[in-house]
């Protein structure tokens, strides 16, 4: 009989959130095909799982699909694991998969962390339409380019980045998109865990001093807004708390919207009735 070969997601750092699911699929198959055997080690020892572990990764990613498959057909399972999160996002194991398909294979994915997901879930700007676009070309044309092909996408912008291209990436982003709302997130479900937002603006300043960012790193751009419809939602809801901020520090009501509607680049008639119609809405 045909074996299986399972996807299977781990953890993006924090080794609670691997399922029961998954740490079961791992006990009982053949084999694990690993993007990195040392990585993946750490977590299999963590849970006492013994089952065989080999690479598989981007340079062997040819021939391992062909023998890996040859196995499955011969009656072995085969879990598929990346470094962490869910492969083949932004990860190898696309050709294994395709090899799969074409040799009739059973395929079962087995869910969980992805870490353009959870960033996504965290950052505040909207999520019900938004294009996961992976790492941004290296190069710094390349990425202008790629960040202008998206300048009209309504959707919310989500990406990879390296912790040492973050703050070209941000000024890149800045001068192609113009000041858009963003989020970086980094460490995700680490010690170190931090999500920042604020204006593109902002975040350039925060991630181009001496201070270097660490660790992996998620960028979250809001959409293109539709100019018809004035402001979005999202951009209310700054408003919203801005006021309720400069409020909270003593600032009168006039003087907050007034500073707000500044610092967030709207006339102080638009931010007032963008203000009113909120309030408005809560009454209802």
């Amino acid at each position: 009989m045909t074996g299986t070969l399972y996807i299977v997601a781990t953890p993006i750092g924090n080794l609670e959130d691997i399922s029961e699911r998954a740490l079961r699929i791992l006990r009982e198959v053949d084999v694990i095909a690993c993007e990195d055997t040392r990585r993946t080690l750490v977590l299999l020892n963590a849970f006492g799982i013994k089952t065989k572990a080999i690479s598989y990764h981007e340079h062997n990613e040819r021939a391992r699909a062909e023998a890996l498959c040859e196995q499955i057909e011969s009656g072995k399972s085969v879990a598929l694991v990346s470094d962490a999160g869910t492969p083949l996002i932004s990860d190898p194991g696309f050709r294994i998969v395709q090899a799969a398909i074409e040799r009739d294979i059973p395929i079962v994915p087995i869910p969980g962390a992805t870490a353009f997901v959870a960033a996504l879930a965290a950052s505040g700007l909207p999520s019900d339409r938004f294009l996961f676009a992976g790492f941004l070309p290296a190069r710094a044309n390349a990425r202008r380019a790629k960040l202008e092909e998206l300048t009209n996408i309504p959707g919310t912008l989500v990406f990879y980045e390296a912790p040492h291209r973050i703050a070209a990436t941000l000024k890149a982003a800045l001068e192609a998109l113009g000041n858009r709302r963003a989020v970086v997130a980094r460490e995700l479900t680490k010690l170190h865990e931090e999500i920042v937002r604020g204006s593109l603006s902002e975040l350039v300043k925060r991630f181009s001093g001496d201070a270097k960012a660490r660790g992996e790193i998620v960028l979250i751009i809001s959409g293109v807004v539709n100019e018809s419809s004035e402001r979005s939602e999202s951009s209310t809801r700054d408003l919203v708390i801005r006021v309720n901020e400069l409020e909270e520090k003593g600032l009168d009501a006039k003087t907050a919207l007034k500073q707000a509607a500044r610092e967030l680049g709207l006339k102080r008639a638009e931010a007032y009735r963008l203000l009113v119609a909120q309030k408005n809405r809560r009454s209802k």
